[in-house]
């Protein structure tokens, strides 16, 4: 036995040294060939032809290396860092307004309630024409040069001159930035007595508080006894505001996610808490947009048999990014892990073998069919896992297939419509009908509930509309304007609830026919039907 004990000792030491060696020989080995690159370096800085540009030159080195890992790890400039990070954060410094270039000139669609433009009576409709004294009409200005005009650290002080419909001369505003929240909620409201009906566009910093916030604000008009939670579109962000999310769902001690690296060892992640929603039907909508974080959440739900998903399988991200600062502020975000479903499935898609296939999914889905029938779609046996609960079937390999397919809308009536937004002639002409008309509207409709009801687009409005497509060149299509008119209309009265109320106006107008909502209306009608999706 003491023979056999010495022998386990000397084994464990040998494992121990050779791991050791191991560590050795690749720092050596990166440190070789970092010093080789820097010879390279020097070499193209003293004896290339040409002037050349060092810094570029290793930027473009380290993108390169970055790209030939995997799709999702990048490298980010000291200037493009604070950018990057300003949407899940949560907030930016600015003045806080939304808008628009209308005609070559800056618009004012809306100001955000009790920010800094709104503070100083900045209205929606108002044209801002100089920025500290320089003038910025006709000029060719594009949205980043409006940041760079606009934006700023909270304190710092902007001059503008505006022009104002029905104001002589122009106006003089100081407005003092602040700092300006990034909503991660969309739209809050309900679609039936029971039904509640949230929209989320990222997991932010905000995210979590945003949602609690929203599910106060509708269980305070009645309880809430279901919920659908739109992810479509959304392509993630934090995982920690994923598990927070998922957590809102999930009785204690049930596995949200775990990560799992070659260099990074396995992390769980259990829910800890009562949410606030693990009794009522849950149902989320997913689609080839919902990436990421929105996949966790989904793939959670489903994993546990807690909820049904509606739509088309999901973008498929199952990679783990982490920030790595370099020495002159700038950042990689590197790859260090893959996450689970909590049955175990990586849900990321193959792309070891042509990225450049794996960004051009979309339309590879569209090529094969699978975004108009589920049939088009096949996982291989050695993808399939069981659900935790009810032992359904589901796959790992790419993305989250829903419980409910909802095919894409194939109609050729749209495409009329579609030219309308494409050559950019839908949005502008409803800008320019707000601007002659806020006021009137404003006057007319006091509340929501009113223009919803009472405010329909005109066939003199739509006739306009045609008249601004074929200016530019976009022929009056009378069959496709049978079927894609009334489509047209709902947007065009979205897009101005939107400017009059709030973005959750946009969202209940544009809701009224869509498809993947009907179907969660339908199968939350009927407590056996949900529970038969899930072999309840």
């Amino acid at each position: 036995m003491r023979f056999f004990s010495i022998l386990k000792k000397r084994f464990l030491l040998f494992l121990i040294v050779m791991a050791e060696g191991l560590m050795t020989l690749n720092a050596q080995n990166v440190q070789s060939q970092a010093i080789k690159f820097g010879r390279v370096l020097n070499l193209i800085e003293s004896f290339y032809v040409d002037t050349t540009n060092i810094n570029k030159l290793t930027e473009t080195a380290i993108t390169e290396v970055l790209a030939s890992l995997d799709p999702h790890s990048v490298y980010i400039s000291k200037d493009e860092v604070e950018e990057m990070n300003q949407p899940l954060e949560g907030n930016f410094e600015g003045i806080g307004i939304s808008f628009n270039i209308f005609q070559d000139t800056l618009m004012v669609m809306t100001t955000i309630p009790g920010g800094p433009s709104e503070r100083v009576g900045l209205r929606p409709g108002d044209r801002i024409v100089r920025v500290d004294e320089k003038n910025i009409v006709a000029i060719g200005l594009k949205s980043q040069d409006v940041f760079k005009l606009l934006r700023g650290p909270k304190g710092t002080q902007v001059n503008l001159t505006i022009s104002r419909r029905g104001e002589k001369g122009t106006l003089e505003f100081t407005i003092v930035r602040d700092k300006i929240p990034i909503f991660s909620v969309d739209a809050s409201f309900m679609l039936n007595k029971e039904t509640a009906y949230i929209k989320l566009n990222k997991f932010a910093a905000t995210t979590i508080s945003e949602y609690k916030e929203a599910m106060k604000s509708l269980n305070a008009k009645g309880k809430v006894k279901n919920l659908v939670l739109d992810l479509r579109g959304n392509g993630g962000g934090f995982l920690g505001a994923a598990y927070d999310l998922a957590n809102q769902f999930l009785e204690e001690k049930k596995l949200i996610v775990y990560t799992e690296g070659t260099h990074s060892s396995r992390r769980d992640y259990y829910s800890t808490t009562r949410g606030d929603f693990i009794q009522g039907n849950l149902i989320i909508l997913i689609d080839e947009g919902s990436a990421s974080a929105s996949e966790i959440v989904a793939g959670a739900i489903q994993d546990w048999d807690r909820g049904v998903l509606i739509g088309r399988r999901s973008f498929g991200k199952g990679l783990v990014q982490q920030p790595f600062p370099l020495n002159d502020g700038s950042v990689i975000r590197l790859t260090t892990a893959h996450y689970y479903t909590p049955a175990g499935r990586n849900i990321q898609k193959p792309y070891k073998d042509d990225i450049k296939n794996y960004r051009n999914d979309y339309l590879k889905r569209y090529e094969n069919g699978e975004m108009f029938s589920k049939d088009s779609i096949s996982f291989p046996d050695s993808l399939m896992m069981k659900t935790l609960v009810t032992k359904r079937k589901v796959y790992g390999g790419g993305g989250i297939m829903p419980d409910i397919f909802i095919p894409v809308d194939t109609s050729m009536y749209y495409r009329y419509f579609n030219n309308l937004v494409r050559k950019n002639v839908l949005f502008p002409f409803v800008v320019g009908f707000i601007d002659k008309n806020r006021n009137n509207l404003k006057a007319k409709y006091k509340t929501f509930e009113e223009f919803q009801t009472d405010f329909h687009v005109t066939n003199e409005v739509l006739e306009e509309l045609v008249k601004a497509g074929e200016k530019e060149k976009i022929k009056r299509d009378d069959e496709s304007l049978k079927v894609s008119g009334a489509i047209i209309a709902r947007q065009i009265k979205a897009l101005v609830a939107r400017d009059i109320y709030d973005t959750g106006s946009y969202y209940q107008i544009m809701l009224e026919d869509d498809k993947e909502v009907e179907k969660a209306i339908e199968v939350l009608s009927d407590q056996n039907s949900f529970n038969r999706y899930l072999n309840k």
